[in-house]
């Protein structure tokens, strides 16, 4: 186990039951401050439960989670996104009929105490307008920043949702899915994206996609039935021969 002092998040005997399944069961995990996890497994294994229970949008029946050493079991969402606590979702949740400098301008505001006013014009909020286009130009979508989202690509999307994510400075990120659905040139674009992120960003990433999850992430964690079934660094995963057989298949033997 690590030292509690450099943990970025930490999982205690996690279960979570809806109407007697069992949808995790004693899952139990140590994330260091700036490492690049990935958690994989098949459809049902728990990985989106385990995002939820992170994210605050779902209690466990069991177990405690600790953020940097703050017990935040209990807590909702908003009170862990200003711990530093951000994620995004398999499906994309934006604003489509507004600009992409809008959509922005709208999560720069929600983690800071300003609020915008009716009879404020929208222009005077100077540092919100420079925090939402700096964050728009680390994703590449400066030249898109006043058209719809609903005109954007889905891979465009995706980058706008990490924008999102990015705007309340999080300490630590939960990526769920963030290839899926993209063509292999947009999936090859958001994986250079991920990578440039702050490396002091501590990252959590659900991929499907092996290739992706091993390019990206330095350790692995492999879940099966609700239960971790194999952790470590991703080469000392990849040869796991129970990994091997029900995830990876015999291409990836003795890789």
């Amino acid at each position: 186990m690590s030292d509690s002092t450099s943990l970025a998040l930490s999982l205690s005997n996690v279960s979570k039951t809806f109407d007697g399944l069992r949808a995790l069961d004693g899952v139990s995990l140590d994330v260091s401050a700036g490492e690049r996890r990935a958690i994989i497994g098949p459809n049902g294994a728990g990985k989106t439960t385990l995002f939820s229970l992170i994210s605050g949008e779902t209690k466990p029946t069991e177990g405690r989670i600790h953020l940097f050493g703050c017990d935040l079991t209990r807590l909702p969402p908003h009170r862990r996104a200003r711990l530093g606590l951000a994620r995004t979702y398999q499906i994309t949740n934006l604003f489509p009929r507004l600009t992409v400098l809008e959509n922005c301008l709208l999560a720069v505001q929600a983690l800071t105490p300003a609020k915008f006013h009716l009879h404020r014009t929208l222009s005077r909020y100077t540092d919100h307008f420079a925090r939402a286009r700096s964050l728009l130009e680390a994703v590449g979508l400066q030249e898109k920043q006043n058209e719809p989202v609903r005109d954007l690509s889905h891979g465009e999307q995706r980058q706008l949702e990490i924008a999102l994510a990015l705007a309340g400075a999080p300490k630590i990120l939960l990526l769920d899915e963030p290839t899926a659905g993209l063509s292999p040139a947009e999936s090859h674009m958001m994986v250079a994206l991920v990578k440039k992120l702050d490396p002091a960003i501590t990252l959590l990433v659900i991929e499907h996609d092996m290739d992706v999850a091993f390019e990206l992430t330095d350790r692995i964690t492999v879940l099966h039935y609700g239960k971790i079934i194999a952790d470590g660094l991703s080469h000392e995963v990849k040869s796991n021969s129970v990994v091997q057989e029900i995830y990876l298949g015999a291409a990836w033997e003795g890789a």
